[in-house]
């Protein structure tokens, strides 16, 4: 099993910045591919970013540009760097992580969650 653990959402101004950090625990040595999804009101869950344990990243066109996505191995976090944040991008923000193959966007391919955390952004 792992765990994984958000924090770092807040409320900030537009054009702001936030880093969001996610601690995995537990049974970590199987995690392949580790993401950062979104859940806005009104909007279907998204999946804004994602990286393998190569090192290769993938974007959604919404985020690309201004979020960067990026893991410390030593301490076993995965972090989202978001520039530039509108007020379209409020969201509770979820991490999530997977053991198989191909690291997409996909939620229905990972087996782990974390609880999320809100990020708010006031124009």
């Amino acid at each position: 099993q792992v765990q994984l653990v958000e924090s770092g959402g807040g409320s900030v101004q537009a054009g702001g910045s936030l880093r969001l950090s996610c601690a995995a625990y537990g049974y970590t040595v199987n995690v392949y591919c580790m993401a950062w999804f979104r859940h806005g009101p009104g909007k279907e869950r998204e999946g804004v970013a994602s990286m393998d344990t190569d090192g290769v990243t993938s974007y959604s066109d919404s985020v690309k540009g201004r979020f960067t996505i990026s893991q410390d191995d030593a301490k076993n976090t995965l972090y989202l760097q978001m520039n530039s944040l509108k007020p379209e991008d409020t969201a509770m923000y979820y991490c999530a992580a997977h053991g198989r193959s191909y690291c997409y966007r996909d939620s229905w391919r990972f087996s782990y969650w974390g609880r999320g955390t809100q990020v708010t952004v006031s124009s």
